[in-house]
């Protein structure tokens, strides 16, 4: 009787996380593109995490990656962005897991030093050498 109330327990807790695994992949699902890299669509929250990210370590003074991210976006293909300011670039990445380190990936989201606005998202797909596209 004690076994059957064990394996009771873990199998309702194992409904539970497909449950709510099931429940994010539906709120994912039910937002809508903001920008799309590639062929990578990225919700607001997963730019937002990225630009939180980037503009916390921009704001301590730190960077991470070999790319030494986030660091200075001169902005030299002449994107229409929304401000004018110190741009910054900072890794957003296809997992939608926010960068700590290792390999950026192609896409990176752009924003203002000076406040942390997001100013917009570029890739390096599609775009020849180590230039970037915006993407749309």
């Amino acid at each position: 009787m004690f076994g059957s109330k064990i394996l009771s327990t873990i199998f309702l807790a194992a409904i539970s996380a497909v449950q709510v695994s099931a429940v994010a992949v539906s709120e994912r699902q039910s937002q809508t593109c903001v920008a799309t890299c590639g062929s990578t669509c990225y919700w607001q929250s997963d730019i937002d995490a990225a630009v939180k990210q980037g503009y916390n370590y921009q704001q301590q003074g730190k960077t991470v990656g070999s790319g030494k991210y986030p660091h200075v976006y001169n902005d030299y293909e002449g994107f229409n962005f929304p401000d004018s300011g110190t741009y910054y670039e900072f890794p957003i990445l296809s997992s939608f897991k926010v960068y700590t380190g290792g390999s950026p990936g192609a896409d990176r989201v752009v924003f203002l030093g000076s406040n942390g606005n997001y100013e917009g998202s570029i890739t390096h797909t599609g775009a020849s050498g180590n230039n970037f596209v915006q993407c749309s």
